[in-house]
């Protein structure tokens, strides 16, 4: 029995970081890909630059950095009133190629909606009754319902989505009424711990604050 609880002493430190090492490496990874491309799309456009670009893809991390580099830089150009007209013009090329424009038109939809800073996606934990009536999971409002489906709903719903645990990043989305879900004080990374770890790790409780007369 010593020897079980030894292990699981030791396992419990390892896990995390183990976890965590292989979550950058996964990121780290597709960063490098990212830059291997365009690096031989630059060698095939300029052959006679091929040298040069293989001793920078033999040098490590080197790949990470230029396209962290690259997104920051094309966040810095578009942050202005050229650079949205340049963006503008880009997307409405996009939306002109066939089969790319559905999928370029929706994944940038919903990234839009996600990492706006002016969005409510994905802002505030609430708890809904699901799969049954009874049974409480967490879920997290994504927005409210609106054009036809809008129409078709009897009272006023809010969208939601319902992780999985421990792989949050698969889920329903579920149109529910507003009257039937109940809001969280959490924060998200909070919310999000509690479903990773199915229930393990409690947030703190979080107590409305008092004001003094």
């Amino acid at each position: 029995m010593r020897l079980k609880n030894l292990f699981m002493a030791g396992l419990l430190v390892w896990l995390p970081l183990t976890i965590t090492i292989w979550v950058l490496w996964q990121l780290l990874s597709v960063f490098d890909g990212i830059f291997r491309a365009l690096v031989g799309a630059l060698s095939a456009v300029a052959p006679g630059s091929a040298p040069a670009l293989d001793r920078l893809m033999s040098i490590p991390g080197v790949g990470v950095v230029l396209v962290l580099a690259a997104i920051v830089l094309t966040g810095l150009l578009v942050a202005n009133i050229v650079g949205q007209w340049w963006l503008a013009r880009w997307d409405g090329l996009m939306a002109r190629i066939p089969i790319v424009k559905s999928i370029y038109s929706s994944v940038k939809q919903v990234s839009d909606t996600l990492f706006s800073s002016s969005g409510q996606a994905f802002r505030q934990a609430v708890m809904v009754q699901y799969p049954r009536t009874g049974s409480w999971t967490i879920a997290f409002v994504t927005g409210s319902p609106a054009g036809e489906v809008a129409a078709h709903l009897p009272s006023e719903h809010i969208s939601v989505y319902v992780p999985t645990t421990p792989n949050p990043t698969s889920g329903f989305f579920l149109m529910v009424p507003r009257a039937e879900v109940m809001e969280l004080a959490m924060s998200v990374d909070e919310a999000l711990k509690y479903v990773i770890s199915m229930g393990v790790v409690a947030p703190h409780l979080h107590t409305p604050a008092t004001t003094g007369h």
